[in-house]
């Protein structure tokens, strides 16, 4: 843990006069609290290092709403700034010299809680490390795996602690036969923006009785996010990407805080971002699934035949990829995801975007339906 606030010698630091009001930890917080709110500076004192009562004072009073300067003095080392700055603190004035061999003790070097100031814990570190090594040596062993194995193998590794992705479109089907037949109870997890083509919905209901489906999890917008970001259901007229992540990013990143993996049914000949995508992969958070990423567009049409699967009612009408309608158009070329967002610059909703998938995992709870 880095220094974030200032040290000074207590008989040197700035405000330490009989300005400045001091109380102690071992004080009444009904006493310190009533000093504080008439006072625009306050000194802690931590009369002896391992007193942890001074952080509790500071957090009860920012916490009740006390603006001035919070001060921290006494028996204090490098060490603690950062906690003293979580706590609410603005200064610290040390008693203990610079020539003492407890001034000199080392640093830590990471943090074991998560803070405002942005340091990523030690214990997440290293759960990103151990992930990332589980990635690697699953892409080493299963890299040429078919499918089925590939799912078998991350339920698993994963065992309650997986769901698969579904937007129930064009190819959806495929990677949903798969599922049924080797883990037909991973919950599925299905993104109901409010905004689905009714054939959409149709065909949903036609694939969970066709295979079996034992867990369909419906997931929607939040009511209270979706009426401030979008009250007039427009929005997509103005910002796409700000109706995805209202719609989309939000409520499935809310649902994945139960889960350590995602199953997701993307391939590489969809191109773009998804052109090398390997049958594992650790985004910092979460491990993502990907077992039908080496199939060719041959392969997903034979599977199609092979399994008698239900075509999307609309593939037929000139759409190779579905989502919401107002994003969604017929395509004349050869790309899979041509269609969505025609004559934008984006071919992706932004769920599988680590950077807004974490900024959305800490807005307010999902609804299951």
């Amino acid at each position: 843990m880095r220094n974030d606030l200032a040290f000074a010698l207590a008989d040197q630091a700035p405000g330490n006069d009989n300005a400045t009001l001091e109380v102690t930890g071992a004080m009444p917080f009904a006493d310190v609290f009533r000093l504080a709110m008439g006072a625009e500076e306050l000194a802690i004192r931590f009369e002896k290092f391992g007193d942890g009562r001074g952080f509790s004072l500071a957090v009860m009073l920012r916490e009740r709403g006390y603006k001035g300067v919070l001060k921290a003095v006494g028996d204090l080392l490098p060490d603690q700034a950062g906690l003293l700055r979580r706590a609410g603190f603005d200064r610290i004035a040390s008693d203990v010299k610079p020539a003492s061999p407890r001034w000199k003790r080392p640093h830590f070097s990471h943090a074991y809680q998560p803070s405002p100031n942005g340091d990523e814990p030690a214990w997440r570190a290293r759960t990103a490390a151990a992930r990332q090594a589980k990635v690697d040596e699953l892409n080493r062993r299963y890299a040429d795996a078919s499918p089925d194995e590939i799912i078998a193998v991350a339920t698993r590794e994963f065992t309650g602690r997986i769901a698969t992705l579904s937007s129930f479109g064009t190819e959806a089907a495929v990677g949903l036969s798969f599922l049924a037949r080797v883990a037909p109870e991973t919950p599925v997890l299905f993104l109901d923006t409010g905004m689905h083509f009714a054939q959409t919905l149709d065909y949903r209901n036609q694939l969970v009785e066709k295979l079996g489906l034992q867990n369909v999890i419906t997931l929607e917008p939040d009511a209270r996010e979706l009426a401030g970001a979008d009250p007039a259901g427009k929005l997509f007229e103005s910002d796409t990407a700000a109706c995805c992540d209202v719609r989309k990013v939000r409520p499935l990143a809310r649902a994945m805080v139960a889960f350590d993996a995602l199953i997701t049914g993307r391939k590489r000949y969809h191109g773009g971002e998804r052109s090398d995508l390997q049958p594992f992969e650790f985004d910092g958070e979460r491990v993502k699934v990907n077992p039908l990423a080496a199939l060719s567009p041959k392969e997903v049409t034979a599977i199609f035949r092979t399994l008698d699967l239900p075509q999307h009612p609309m593939a037929a009408q000139g759409y190779p990829s579905i989502g919401c309608w107002p994003c969604t158009a017929p395509a004349e070329g050869d790309g899979t995801r041509d269609g969505r967002w025609a004559g934008q610059d984006r071919t992706e909703c932004g769920i599988f975007d680590p950077s807004l998938v974490e900024r959305a995992a800490r807005t307010r709870s999902y609804r299951l339906i």
